[in-house]
């Protein structure tokens, strides 16, 4: 038997398994964090000596089983001893997005009823400061970077992070080993948020058993090996960080990783080699932009050795992926490829010790799965939501495939409705919303959570997700189709960052694009067209051009009632910050269009180009407003089927 067999650890709760794996592998690695340069590590008797001191100073400032402790910071140990140790009082911590702008952080704070926060540092102490008389429910303000914060000597709101340790330190162990052992595996302990997309986000009540089932689950499909590295750098108030920096990793005993800054992640990810890796589809995707820069920046000759060498690696992933045995001199062409690319290429990305990898949160184009399996990542499509922690379904070793999300994990179930939705069932379901009744009930029946997603099962046991169901559209001609398929198979060009298709009730579809400002602008800067902003680069007629042949190749890959007729470059990216997208990065598809409905009109009346009036916000709270001309794009071979200018005015309503 290992020392890191804690046996079923659904029958625990996190603070009890911590304590477990504190008292049976002391001095293993639980913890590193980059700081200054030099990682500092955190063996797991450390990492539960800082939660007991955390859950002792709590108590002392007199937060109690049931109440609310938010976090409001990066990626830190802070952050997983402040989540643990309130936990371990019975008390629920709330996760935080640390890209909140003041207003958005208010309103989590006011509506799960938080009484204390860490906030990380003097950035995030000012939004608090800026609601300070519209939260009186919060007693204290803990920070963790004290730089900055001395002008807040003697205001009793605020606390360090190390006095919060020193205020429990007398008696840490006797506070937590006592409240700690009271905690059952149903009890509620985290709230993580939903996206948004369509309103406030809702606050998910997660149990411990929810969480370590899932980490559990997720561990008997894909073994890990205690020890293993993994690097965490997506938000952890996102339910994707925390089902792998909580769940996966204290279940599985594998070590997490913290990078010094959101911006050296990448490259902190390059010394640390993790074993497995979690990344949204637009971090695959920007990495794969980056090589394509790169390549392109390079020699013709490295050129076409680099294109030569990559189609023998994917030709032999293609094989494998369906389920074929490489001829043998496709397996020599990838030994080639593997020795004279892959594997300088895998190193400088800090893959080679990569097991598996995995995606999630949208869909990923079988292109850029083509991509890393033939660099030999073992990358992997997974499929959950905020109410069933994340992952409830991946694709097994040797059974990826580039159209579905995977099986649903060990001990779930999973139905399709007569309505085409995907419902399923597991311990992995949340008990519903913190103070909404109506949308629990309405999410969450027998113990089935409806995921409100349109998908079909493969005979296989394969699930393949289509869409939202809300956002199934139809045509004039009532053809049904999905916005956002249509917008995946867009950004599959590595020069379109964001889409957002329209058409519902009309004759053709439409699109607004966002151009992927590194891949465009070095396009661009490489013939020469000069360019001062974004606004100036995606406003330019050579890169329409360019995005033009862009579109005409996706539309070979839809069917001709979904292809794209008219397309804009929108003058600015889509923001978080002006809600236009949630902050997973999703997109608010009616906000959008009934805040920019002069173009989307324009779309459909036949126009070439409309004026509009931009409003740009800037980091220092300023704004500038600016008259611009945005160029309407027909797609050559698309008819015009313009339905009446009356149904026009009354679909866009604008």
């Amino acid at each position: 038997m290992s020392a890191y067999d804690v046996g079923d650890v659904t029958t625990l709760t996190i603070p009890q398994l911590l304590a477990k794996r504190a008292a049976q592998t002391p001095n293993a690695v639980a913890l590193r964090h980059k700081k200054y340069g030099i990682w500092n590590e955190t063996t797991y008797a450390g990492y539960l000596a800082r939660a007991r001191e955390v859950a002792a100073g709590l108590h002392a400032l007199g937060v109690v089983r049931g109440e609310k402790v938010a976090v409001l910071a990066d990626n830190i140990p802070a952050w997983v001893f402040m989540e643990v140790g309130s936990q371990a009082l019975g008390a629920v911590s709330v996760g935080v997005y640390q890209s909140s702008v003041a207003e958005e952080v208010r309103y989590v704070l006011d509506y799960t009823d938080a009484v204390v926060v860490l906030a990380e540092d003097e950035e995030q102490v000012d939004k608090l400061l800026e609601h300070r008389v519209s939260l009186p429910n919060i007693r204290r303000v803990i920070y963790e970077d004290a730089r900055g914060m001395s002008k807040h000597a003697g205001d009793d709101w605020f606390l360090s992070f190390e006095e919060l340790l020193e205020l429990g330190r007398p008696d840490a162990a006797t506070v937590f080993d006592r409240e700690a052992t009271l905690g059952k595996p149903d009890d509620v302990c985290h709230f993580s948020l939903t996206s948004g997309t369509t309103g406030n986000p809702k606050a998910a009540m997660l149990s411990h058993r929810n969480l370590l089932y899932m980490g559990q689950a997720l561990g008997e499909v894909d073994p890990l090996k205690p020890g293993d590295d993994y690097l965490s750098f997506l938000p952890m108030a996102w339910i994707g960080e925390q089902m792998m920096t909580v769940a996966v990793a204290l279940a599985n005993a594998v070590t997490v990783n913290f990078p010094e800054s959101q911006e050296t992640a990448m490259h902190d990810l390059v010394e640390i080699g993790p074993h497995f890796m979690f990344a949204p589809p637009r971090v695959w995707e920007g990495i794969q932009s980056t090589m394509f820069i790169r390549m392109q920046e390079s020699y013709g000759p490295n050129r076409a050795l680099y294109r030569k060498l990559l189609a023998w690696s994917t030709d032999a992933a293609d094989a494998s992926l369906s389920g074929q045995k490489a001829s043998g001199a496709a397996a020599f062409k990838r030994w080639l490829a593997y020795w004279g690319l892959t594997r300088p290429l895998l190193d400088g990305l800090g893959f080679l010790r990569l097991k598996r990898a995995y995606t999630g949160g949208a869909a990923l184009g079988p292109d850029v799965f083509r991509f890393y399996h033939g660099l030999g990542v073992n990358l992997k499509q997974i499929y959950g939501q905020t109410e069933n922690i994340g992952i409830a379904y991946v694709h097994r070793d040797g059974d990826v495939r580039f159209d579905t999300v995977g099986k649903i994990l060990p001990g779930g179930e999973v139905r399709i409705t007569d309505e085409g939705e995907i419902i399923s069932r597991s311990p992995a379901v949340v008990v519903g919303y913190y103070k909404r009744d109506d949308a629990s009930a309405e999410t969450i029946r027998d113990g089935w959570l409806h995921s409100g997603d349109a998908g079909r099962l493969t005979p296989d046991g394969h699930l393949q997700v289509i869409d939202r169901l809300s956002d199934v559209m139809k045509t004039a001609n009532g053809e049904t189709f999905s916005p956002q398929f249509i917008e995946n198979r867009l950004k599959f060009s590595p020069y379109i960052k964001e889409a957002v298709a329209f058409g519902d009730g009309q004759h053709e579809v439409t699109a607004f694009l966002n151009v992927d400002p590194l891949t465009a602008g070095q396009w661009a800067e490489k013939r020469q067209i000069a360019y001062s902003t974004y606004m100036d680069l995606s406003s330019k007629p050579e890169l329409a051009e360019l995005i033009l042949k862009e579109v005409q190749e996706a539309n070979t890959r839809l069917e001709p009632h979904e292809r794209v007729a008219r397309f804009v470059l929108l003058y600015k990216l889509l923001d978080a910050d002006d809600d236009e997208l949630t902050r997973t990065g999703k997109v608010r598809r009616k906000l959008i269009r009934e805040k920019y409905a002069p173009i989307v009109a324009a779309l459909y009346d036949g126009s070439e180009s409309v004026r509009v009036e931009a409003t740009f916000k800037y980091q220092d709270g300023q704004t500038q407003r600016v008259e611009t001309d945005v160029a309407v794009h027909r797609v050559p071979g698309m008819e015009t089927r313009l339905p009446r200018a009356g149904v026009v005015a009354e679909r866009v309503g604008a």
